[in-house]
Order: C-alpha cells, then sequence, then structure tokens
C-alpha cells in the first residue's frame, strides 16, 4: 500500500534525498521500516535521511533521541537530530504548548530539507490523526475548509518549493503498531500521548470512544468526509481565487502592500466563494491563516452590509480589517 500512496503522490523513487520525520512512535517507526522494505526490495532508490526533533519536554527526550538514531543507523540511514527549547518559546509567544511545539518540528524539518538538498518531506500522520484532526476544528467551528483536514501533499511552509507529504493517512494506527511487531521492532511511547490536559488526547481518549460506540467504524467515515470536503474545496479554491482576482481594486494599497477590495463585488457573490477569498486575502497579508476561524472570517463579511465606512474587525495574533466606504483595508494594529 505504501508504494501504491507513493506513485499517487508522484513521490520520487529515485536519484533524490528524502526527509522523513521520525519520532519513534509506531507510526513514525513503520513508515521508516517499510521504506527500508522497498529499498531492500529495490522498488525505492531515493536516499532518505531520518529527522528526529529533541522538544526538551521530557527528561527522556534526549535517550529518545538517542534511540531514533540508532535505528537510523541501523537502517543503513543518515540522521539529523535537533534540539529546541519548546517551552520557553512558547511562554515568549504566548502559545499554546502544542501549537509552539508543531511550529518548532516544522521549522527544523524546513531546515533539515534544506540542509540536505532535499525537495520533501515525509511525516507519519496516519487516518487516526485525520479523524482527530477534523474534530478539533468541527469543535472550534472551522468551515470547509479546515474540515477537509490534513492534505496528503502540500508546501511544507507558505510559498516553498518543499513539498510536506503524508504517505500513510490511509493507515489505522493499529496497523503501524501491527507493521511494528511484525518486523520484531520496539517503538517509543511518548507518556505525553495520555497526558488529557491537551485537547487533542482528550478527543483520543474519551470523545472518539464514545463515537465510535454509535458507529464502530467513525474514523473511516470521518476520513471520508474529510477527503469528499477537500475535492470540493478544489473547486472552490479555484473559482474564489477569480473572484479575489475581481474584488482587488488596484489602486488602493496601503503600506502593508495588501491591496484593498471592492465591496460591492464581494457582496454579490456567493458567501461560499466570498468567505474563501476573504480568508485567502487574509492569509497573505498576515503571512498565514493561523488562528483564523469561521468566527473572523464571518466578523469580516459583516463589514460588507449597509454603506457605513469606519467599521473594523480586529483579527487573533494581529492586523485587523477596515471598512472604508466602498473598500475593504487590512492594517496593523500601528498603521
Amino acid at each position: 500500500m505504501l508504494l501504491v500512496e507513493w506513485r499517487k503522490l508522484r513521490l520520487p523513487l529515485a536519484g533524490e534525498t528524502i526527509v522523513v520525520a521520525v519520532s519513534g512512535g509506531a507510526d513514525s517507526t513503520a513508515l521508516l521500516l517499510a521504506i527500508e522494505e522497498l529499498k531492500n526490495q529495490q522498488k525505492l532508490h531515493t536516499n532518505i535521511c531520518v529527522a528526529h526533533l529533541d522538544h526538551r519536554l521530557r527528561k527522556s527526550s534526549a535517550k529518545d533521541a538517542k534511540w531514533v538514531s540508532e535505528l537510523a543507523a541501523r537502517l543503513g540511514f543518515r540522521s539529523v537530530i535537533g534540539r529546541s527549547k519548546v517551552a520557553e518559546e512558547a511562554r515568549a509567544n504566548s502559545d499554546n504548548l502544542e501549537q509552539a511545539a508543531r511550529e518548532a518540528r516544522y521549522a527544523f524539518l524546513e531546515r533539515t530539507a534544506k540542509r540536505v538538498s532535499a525537495n520533501y518531506v515525509l511525516t507519519a500522520h496516519t487516518m487516526d490523526d485525520q479523524a482527530e484532526t477534523v474534530l478539533l476544528r468541527l469543535m472550534r467551528g472551522s468551515g470547509g475548509y479546515g474540515l477537509g483536514g490534513m492534505e496528503a501533499l502540500r508546501p511544507l511552509a507558505k510559498n516553498s518549493s518543499i513539498k510536506l507529504a503524508r504517505p500513510i493517512l490511509w493507515a489505522r494506527r493499529s496497523d503501524t503498531e501491527d507493521y511494528c511487531r511484525l518486523r520484531k521492532t520496539e517503538s517509543l511511547s511518548d507518556e505525553m500521548n495520555d497526558d488529557q490536559t491537551f485537547a487533542r488526547v482528550r478527543v483520543r481518549k474519551q470523545l472518539l470512544p464514545l463515537m465510535q460506540s454509535f458507529n464502530n467504524r467513525v474514523v473511516e467515515a470521518l476520513s471520508r468526509t474529510a477527503a469528499q470536503l477537500r475535492e470540493d474545496g478544489v473547486v472552490l479554491f479555484n473559482d474564489s481565487g477569480a473572484l479575489l482576482r475581481q474584488a482587488v481594486v488596484s489602486t488602493q494599497q496601503n503600506e502593508t502592500g495588501t491591496p484593498a477590495l471592492d465591496v460591492k463585488v464581494l457582496a454579490n457573490a456567493p458567501p461560499a466563494l466570498r468567505r474563501r477569498a476573504l480568508r485567502e486575502w487574509l492569509s497573505e497579508a498576515r503571512g498565514s491563516a493561523r488562528r483564523l476561524e469561521m468566527v473572523h472570517l464571518l466578523a469580516v463579511e459583516n463589514l460588507l452590509e449597509g454603506n457605513a465606512g469606519g467599521r473594523l474587525v480586529e483579527l487573533p495574533g494581529g492586523g485587523r480589517v477596515r471598512r472604508r466606504r466602498n473598500r475593504l483595508e487590512f492594517e496593523f494594529e500601528n498603521d
């Protein structure tokens, strides 16, 4: 199945270096073992670089990093081990620990990919991870874009030429655990995966088991729904991009370099396209769509109503949108 998905995602089969993110858990260990099996079968001829980030959140994290480097060496792969003070970064940026860890991890993976001249980074997210992501976003009030869950292939970072691939989104977590047992390879257990102060862990430990009492295949159902929403989203994305280009007031750019938008053009568009266009506009203006939820898009959308200018919407993480007569403008707080 991995080779089928590998080809479906058009990942290179030879002649390139690929970075594989390995935490040491069953999912990433199984992915690495499966890649090694494909290489031994002469079905894969790429160079593999194992990347592991020590977040320094647990006393055993240094030991885990050593375990991953030894596993990589045993399988014949190069490894790059990074270290980050995630807890300190979270406090400095007023982030929650999960978000800070995620940002540190992806920044490390991008640095590693550039260091080894890799165009692809692989992570071992599974169908279970997808279901958890969809439920977390549903509870935050995300729209169709967010409920589409994780993409199997996307740019690693905004405007990056490096691609992030998730080649085992089709697999269940139990599949990766079974494969590790089949290969007689132990995997690491992170006690933070049992810490129910984290929302994702509560979804995993409490919400999904409850939902499975109604539908034993709820994980598969959520994954299918996410896939359908992503397919719908491709069409909406293309159409909303055309709407955004139509709405841009080319002569109206403020200090942020973000073009103003024509209120009338947006007000006359279908709501689904309008919200997609606004999300894209705000993502470009802010540098990312981080912390931007449906409630914020609806608030900006409300600025389109009536004729009064001077109203504004504050956005999380910086920036705001102001209505000036017949246009919307993005600005930072000190503008």
